[in-house]
């Protein structure tokens, strides 16, 4: 059984969220930073892929590989048992990540020059990623409305008329935790068949649901126009295995797949390496007691976290249904995000990520991570309150 409340110390590890905390946040000296910022937790993964792994280690031949049959198997387990969604092994496209997988479907599915569309505030590689591949970015940004954000349809109607060619979903929702109900996953499906947009559903949270929320995957509810759905997938970000580096795109139209294997071709991409196979099949196959009982800790650590920083004038937080992140409304403090920021960094000694990173709309919020140990989480409010106080 793992132990959710060790502290793992992951200093000098070439962690990017201990180790590039200097570089991230132009920092002279960040050994006192408590950083709970990327998207990282600070638990050690399923003792099933910890095992998988080191039994491969131990074959000591690494020449070139496949992704196995049963691999593949274990996805399609993984999505009927988990997501009630019944997916075609010919479907499934590997990558070595979910932004890889955003990049691979904007050059497969857009021209230089082609517009694409997002619903900020949203997750950054949305922006940059069409960007810096010659598209241009069309934005319709989410409403605020009773501490939750929704679709303004009728303005994002007006964006896909806009001659829009392909629209990114962020299903669930990075950085407000939303999770899209059936009714709202079917107007964008609607909408955009109307327009002929692709969607590219970036999905890599669908595995983190708290408190009974569901995943409703954006193919599952498609019906006829399920052929111009790209759903963007990864064990990754639900067992801590970013560094892993494999994810897998669900791809039912063939002439899609086809496009996207000419990318893979163009750029010289191959397989995921030999490790990525067996860290994803270890993970679908012998996780799921790891991810419930994780679930539970960090929905746990959520209710102390906002019953503590819920106290503090100026600051609101309203409980995520899914991911391990918390979106911060301190608008109400009258403070800039510089301010709030230097305030964190040099009283607090706590590094969150700013709103602003997920787009204007994100001015005025904070994203923290609360995947670590009960320990630190409490580390980390006391050091919120101990910014706030000056």
């Amino acid at each position: 059984m793992s132990n959710f409340n060790q502290t793992i110390k992951r200093r000098c590890t070439n962690s990017v969220k201990w180790d590039a905390v200097e570089n991230v946040y132009g920092l002279q000296d960040a050994s006192d930073i408590l950083p709970m910022w990327v998207a990282d937790m600070d638990f050690a993964a399923p003792a099933a892929v910890s095992k998988a792994l080191q039994e491969h280690a131990e074959k000591t031949v690494f020449g070139y590989s496949f992704v196995s049959d049963e691999a593949v198997q274990a996805i399609v387990d993984w999505q009927n048992a988990h997501h009630d969604w019944h997916i075609d092994k010919e479907s499934i496209v590997f990558c070595n990540g979910v932004v890889a997988a955003l990049a691979d479907s904007i050059k497969a599915f857009t021209n230089p020059g082609d517009k694409v569309l997002i619903s900020p505030p949203v997750y950054p590689p949305f922006y940059n990623i069409p960007k810096s591949n010659g598209r241009e970015i069309v934005s319709c940004p989410l409403v605020e409305k009773d501490g939750t954000f929704i679709y303004d349809f009728e303005a994002f109607e007006q964006a896909l008329a806009q001659n829009v060619k392909a629209y990114i979903l962020c299903n669930p929702h990075n950085p407000g935790g939303y999770v899209w109900d059936e009714a709202t996953l079917k107007e964008i499906v609607r909408l955009c068949a109307k327009y002929d947009v692709v969607i590219i559903s970036d999905e890599i949270h669908s595995d983190l649901m708290l408190d009974g929320s569901k995943h409703t995957p954006l193919a599952k509810i498609a019906g006829d126009e399920i052929d111009r759905i790209i759903t963007c997938m990864a064990p990754t970000k639900t067992f801590n295995l970013a560094g892993i580096q494999v994810a897998y795109m669900i791809v039912p139209d063939k002439e899609k797949r086809m496009l996207l294997e000419a990318v893979h071709m163009a750029s010289g991409q191959g397989s995921v390496n030999t490790f990525a196979s067996v860290a994803l099949q270890a993970a679908y196959t012998g996780g799921s007691p790891w991810l419930n009982d994780m679930l539970t800790y960090i929905s746990n650590n959520m209710d102390y976290v906002i019953a503590e920083l819920g106290q503090l004038p100026g600051i609101h937080i309203n409980k995520p249904q899914g991911t391990y992140l918390l979106w911060i409304d301190y608008r109400e403090l009258g403070l800039d995000e510089k301010e709030i920021m230097q305030r964190l960094l040099e009283n607090g000694k706590l590094a969150l990520e700013p709103g602003s990173k997920y787009g204007e709309e994100g001015c005025g919020f904070l994203r923290m991570n609360v995947a670590c140990s009960f320990d630190t989480v409490k580390d980390g409010v006391q050091r919120f309150k101990q910014a706030l106080e000056q």
